[in-house]
């Protein structure tokens, strides 16, 4: 049996497909080992979001041939589909696999000559029709579920829709025998991932001419019996009322909402070609704080966009003060080769993103722990996670709060309510376990 190891760049949606890859290629004979255990095969599954994947890419190359020198090297993700021919051209890569042949791995290297270096295979993205379903094992704690796939948007900054294809969708049956397959795995969070989340139902693959929706997606995964469902990341203009609101009463989908803005600024949103405005962001978030006051939001933002004034970043910068949001991502733009933004000038100077995006990173740490302090001295379920060094482990609460406690076997995995205690400087909760406070009767 031959062995192969994985490693995932980028986003949750990478992570599912990884493990589904994992489980085609068992069926193939290959045995999933760890990264050092010295593969026969390593499979880099990379991410194209940022101008930094090549330097990514090359020193993930670099490290698995430290460990297995004559193991074989395939390059697969957005970054495969995207640059082919010059990955192929890294010293070390076997073969390069596009969007369409992903999920063929063990078939492409046995047709692979011996000897060869620097194949590729990566079609036209147009002839990537097809969805193919996948969701994250391993982790006994938590499973990305992959719904949907492709993106129809034409974002002015994006590469996504030329690395993955045309929006398309899992039907709802699928979905749920998915959903019910990682349950019986002992998971115990399911997360929801696409690359267009909301945007669920189009071109099904059973040829369906019915519309199907996100929230018939939502609902119908509410009766899983899994104890907690999460949406990633989903369009402000396809997050609808009907969701934050059955969010709000659901048992299953947790009190955390992941939303990108991009820009605060209505001249730069429109210059990304964004489907909203602020104001629409603004009403959003306020219904989600009017039904679930202790939901968490998360918020993607991009500094220095193409022709980015100063007045327009602190517009943006003080429309997100004053929001009342959990924590920040912060992209700071990079030029991404085929997009519309490459057009627009004048070009922001790199020094002006990156200081733009110190700002924001600070902006996020005080949005983060003011969330966080708002919430000491209540009592919310976590989940467990596995330690992180032996002596102390991390988990969540309901509403994305990130806890830290001393390590102890039996809660991994576990969801127990516990009381929020104090913040640490570096944001982490710590918590008291109410088995002590029923002892003593001096629950709050």
């Amino acid at each position: 049996m031959k062995k192969v190891a994985f490693y995932t760049l980028g986003c949750k949606l990478n992570y599912s497909e990884t493990s589904a890859m994992g489980r085609l290629m068992a069926e193939h004979g290959f045995e999933t080992v760890k990264f050092h255990e010295q593969p026969d095969v390593y499979v880099i599954n990379t991410c194209s979001v940022t101008d930094n994947a090549d330097k990514k890419c090359r020193k993930v190359i670099k490290e698995a041939l430290r460990y297995s020198p004559n193991a074989q090297i395939v390059i697969v993700g957005c970054y495969a589909q995207l640059k082919p021919a010059e990955i192929a051209g890294i010293p070390g890569v076997d073969l390069v696999l596009g969007a369409a042949e992903k999920f063929n791995i063990a078939q492409h290297l046995q047709e692979l000559p011996t000897g060869q270096k620097g194949r590729f295979v990566a079609g036209n993205i147009q002839s990537v029709n097809f969805f193919v379903n996948a969701y994250s094992a391993g982790e006994r704690t938590r499973s990305f579920l992959k719904v949907q796939d492709g993106c129809d948007y034409k974002c002015a900054f994006c590469t996504i829709p030329l690395a993955r294809g045309s929006s398309r969708s899992d039907t709802i049956e699928n979905v749920l025998k998915n959903a019910h397959e990682i349950v019986a795995l002992g998971v115990k969070e399911i997360v929801l991932t696409g690359v267009n989340l909301g945007d669920y139902g189009k071109q099904m693959p059973d040829g369906n001419p019915a519309e199907t929706t996100f929230f018939q997606l939502v609902q119908a995964l509410d009766e899983v019996p899994v104890p907690r469902i999460r949406i990633s990341s989903i369009e402000p203009n396809l997050l609808t009322n009907e969701i934050i609101a059955f969010v709000a009463q659901s048992k299953r989908f947790m009190p955390h909402f992941h939303i990108p803005l991009q820009s605060g600024n209505n001249r730069i949103l429109r210059l990304m070609r964004r489907r909203y405005l602020r104001e629409l962001y603004e009403e959003r978030v306020a219904t989600i704080k009017q039904l679930i006051p202790h939901c968490c939001i998360g918020v993607d933002v991009i500094t220095g966009f193409p022709s980015e004034t100063d007045e327009e970043f602190i517009d943006t910068y003080n429309f997100l003060n004053r929001l009342d949001v959990s924590y920040l991502h912060v992209f700071t733009y990079s030029e991404r080769p085929n997009t519309h933004a490459l057009h627009i000038q004048p070009a922001i100077p790199l020094p002006v993103r990156q200081e733009r995006s110190r700002m924001l990173h600070i902006l996020s740490d005080k949005k983060r722990r003011h969330f966080y302090l708002q919430h000491l001295q209540t009592i919310r379920p976590v989940l467990f996670e596995t330690e992180t060094d032996g002596l102390t482990m991390n988990g969540f609460t309901d509403n994305y709060i990130k806890i830290a406690t001393p390590y102890d076997p039996l809660l991994v995995n576990e969801i127990e309510p516990v009381l929020l205690h104090r913040l640490t400087p570096d944001n982490l909760m710590e918590i008291e376990h109410l088995h002590h406070h029923v002892a003593t009767g001096s629950l709050p």
